[in-house]
């Protein structure tokens, strides 16, 4: 990963916009869009900044000035000297998806965003909205920790209750609260891996990953594998103790030939 995707809430602060013309209005509806105020390159209160002009040398000139003051600086068009690149998005707010190439191809992320676009419904936004409004509901149903967020899961999962890329109505959440199973208690599953390659992993493999609170493998496994786990799931370049711990967790075995 070259990037750390971020979301910056911009909502009532100052954005410096240098430049004028297309690049510079595309930019201005994009950060007015996010909720900021576009000010000159005097303001001293803003933290980040965009250039769009289409001169190199007056670019580069601008650019630096500004990072010398500390601030983080996007030039339009050239992202060998950006602080950071802005993605394609696709907006379901409060949901947004950003499709980044770390500036490599802008056509690109537009291709990848626009067939996200037609896989995800309307009704996504609302959705999410309506989980926010129920967080004490959904605490009140599962009060630990570690079963709410497998509840969660299980909710989110293809054809759940929630299953994000399903048509839902208002009704949707509370009828998941009051109709859910209790998740299932600690486990542990043994996976044998149909190779090293990321992209052999099964559709239920790839959903476990995403749910482990533990990943337990073989000293081989790959990273290119293991990062497709939660952020927060803990490494075991081990096998896993006889009692599992807390919460799911994965034990992942390469093929014979690899191990």
């Amino acid at each position: 990963m070259d990037q750390l995707p971020i979301f910056v809430n911009l909502k009532g602060r100052n954005v410096i916009l240098v430049g004028e013309g297309e690049m510079a209005d595309a930019k201005r509806r994009l950060i007015e869009r996010a909720g900021g105020i576009c000010v000159d390159a005097a303001d001293r209160a803003a933290r980040i900044a965009f250039v769009a002009i289409a001169e190199e040398e007056d670019a580069r000139t601008a650019a630096d000035e500004l990072k010398a003051r500390g601030l983080l600086v996007n030039v339009v068009d050239r992202p060998e000297i950006c602080d950071f690149t802005t993605p394609a998005i696709v907006d379901r707010t409060p949901v947004l998806i950003a499709v980044g190439t770390g500036g490599a191809s802008a056509g690109m992320a537009k291709a990848i965003r626009q067939r996200i676009e037609t896989l995800l419904p309307e009704t996504l936004g609302p959705l999410a909205e309506a989980i926010s409004g129920a967080r004490s509901k959904i605490r009140a149903r599962w009060s630990e920790g570690a079963e709410r967020r497998r509840a969660l899961d299980q909710g989110f999962a293809a054809g759940g209750m929630l299953d994000p890329f399903g048509t839902h109505d208002d009704a949707t959440v509370d009828n998941w609260i009051m109709q859910a199973e209790n998740p299932k208690g600690d486990r542990l599953i043994e996976i044998a891996l149909l190779s090293a390659n990321p992209d052999d992993l099964t559709l239920l493999t790839a959903r476990l990953l995403g749910e482990a609170d533990n990943v337990f493998h073989d000293p081989g496994v790959p990273a290119a594998i293991l990062n497709r786990a939660r952020a927060d799931a803990v490494r075991h370049a081990s096998a896993p103790p006889v009692v599992p711990p807390e919460g799911l967790s994965l034990f992942l075995r390469l093929p014979l030939a690899q191990g």
